[in-house]
């Protein structure tokens, strides 16, 4: 059996690799290149080892395939990657675009896994799948949140206006929560199972509400004790003891540990805001490298998985024709709740108008981890028929949302660029 560090050497030596040649070479965006490259090597050491049948190299490439992605996330680093990420958020503009931040995280997310759920239902129904709607509306929950990683990296790679990057990124580090939370209700319905404390509406609200409780409340604490401290490393342990918990207890009262995780980061910033102002300047230095390391890392390692896990695809039937369908799905579902949301948000921001914000946004929202990791955890909900669907058709939306989508941006924001001028 490979242990652990065999697969530590694996994924490090190939983010190295990866990296230094795209840096060299293709000069791709990074989350892109990871996963294009990992997906290609992927492939190339499969049909290796089908040329050859080498039973170590077979057991290597299952076993990263395989990879428990919704332990790695839901139950590891999740919680960090989107504390290292809130924290960096500029509290003094999140104030200014609260009103479509808040619509686009909660009101696109909610709409578009009702798109996505019932254009699935209907094409379950052209296709005789076993899917009824409950189930398509919870498949829907699971490809509704947008990454915020893959997406601000590419957009900010080409210059995009500072408020709609801004809003990109509050919208996607604030849907991962809701997109859980929704997650929950409707895989509760899928299942048929009533939930403690009433109906979708009081579970979900005490999803997102228990979630701030617990994050503002552990943040509050916390945060008393590491403005008193002197060293940043004990700064840094404190910040890694409050995240930890703030999701931890989330888990014990059945509540969104992301938006907790969320929550935790955004008052951290908006605290060390007011403590930069009253001291002059405050030196964090080593505590803001290391998240950014910290957080660089992670999502690393989650790119390269995603890609050596591309041949998940092939394993689904009829591989080609749901994959389009999920694609077209997931697209329309996109563009119909960015375009709803539009009506509510206020003025959008740079004054784009809402055809283009729209196209803007539906194209940059790019799919990640999050949504293999709920999809991984139906694996005890559904039948094994249905769950190589659900985790394949997933699959094909975050690849081509990362990549034919993330390489194609500059393309669309050019487009864009025109029809505003």
């Amino acid at each position: 059996m490979t242990n652990f560090l065999t697969y530590v050497i694996i994924l490090l030596g190939l983010i190295v690799v990866i990296g230094f040649f795209n840096e060299k070479v293709t000069k791709l965006t990074y989350e892109i290149a990871l996963m294009l490259f990992s997906a290609i090597i992927g492939a190339l050491v499969m049909g290796f080892d089908m040329l050859i049948q080498n039973q170590t190299i077979s057991s290597l490439l299952q076993d990263i395939q395989v990879f428990d992605l919704e332990d790695f996330l839901m139950k590891g680093v999740l919680c960090f990657m989107l504390f290292a990420g809130s924290f960096r958020m500029r509290l003094s503009d999140f104030k200014r675009l609260a009103r479509p931040i808040g619509v686009l995280s909660i009101l696109a997310t909610l709409l578009g896994t009702l798109i996505y759920g019932v254009l699935f239902y209907g094409a379950a129904r052209l296709f005789s799948l076993p899917f009824d709607l409950p189930m398509c509306l919870m498949f829907g929950s699971i490809v509704s949140p947008t990454d915020p990683i893959a997406a601000t990296s590419i957009l900010n790679k080409f210059g995009l206006p500072e408020d709609t990057s801004f809003v990109l990124e509050g919208e996607s580090l604030l849907n991962d929560g809701v997109g859980v939370a929704l997650f929950v209700c409707f895989s509760s319905f899928a299942r048929a199972q009533k939930q403690a404390g009433g109906g979708f509406f009081t579970f979900f609200f005490r999803e997102i509400l228990g979630a701030v409780l617990i994050g503002g409340v552990v943040s509050v604490v916390c945060y008393f004790l590491f403005s008193r401290l002197t060293s940043n490393k004990r700064r840094i342990y404190l910040s890694l003891f409050t995240v930890a918990l703030s999701y931890s207890l989330c888990e014990v009262f059945d509540c969104s540990g992301a938006i907790a995780s969320v929550v935790c980061g955004a008052l951290f910033a908006s605290f060390r805001g007011r403590e930069e102002e009253k001291r002059g300047g405050w030196d964090l230095g080593e505590f803001d490298a290391f998240w950014e390391i910290i957080d660089h890392l992670l999502n690393s390692i989650l790119y390269v998985i995603l890609g050596f896990s591309f041949v998940r695809i092939l394993q689904m039937p009829r591989v080609i024709l749901l994959s389009v369908t999920a694609i077209l799905c997931n697209t329309f579902g996109r563009a119909g709740s960015v375009l709803g949301s539009t009506f509510l948000t206020g003025p959008l921001p740079d004054h784009f108008s809402r055809k283009n914000f729209t196209l803007l946004f539906t194209w940059g929202g790019l799919k990640g981890g999050l949504c293999i990791a709920l999809a991984m955890s139906t694996a005890s909900m559904i039948a094994p028929s249905d769950y190589h669907i659900v985790l394949g058709c997933t699959y094909a939306i975050v690849f081509f949302t990362t990549i034919v989508q993330g390489l194609t941006m500059q393309k669309m924001y050019a487009r864009v660029q025109r029809q505003k001028g």
